[in-house]
């Protein structure tokens, strides 16, 4: 996996998916280790997960 560039991050991070930011928050773990970046990660990652998540429930109670 390549390095993942500060800059990167505010521009085309809000591009990828939930699967693509978990693999770039698994490599920045065990690999590079930069903490600034994996809180980044990590917020966006949560913040998908939230969308996914809430999209789910809401489907489930008949309300898209």
């Amino acid at each position: 996996m390549t390095r993942v560039a500060w800059r990167w991050l505010g521009t085309d991070l809000r591009l990828l998916t939930e699967a693509q930011v978990k693999r770039l928050l698994l490599s920045e773990v065990t690999i590079y280790k930069r903490r600034d970046i994996t809180v980044r990660l990590h917020q966006r990652l949560c913040a998908l997960r939230a969308k996914r998540e809430r999209a789910e429930v809401l489907k489930a109670i008949g309300k898209p």
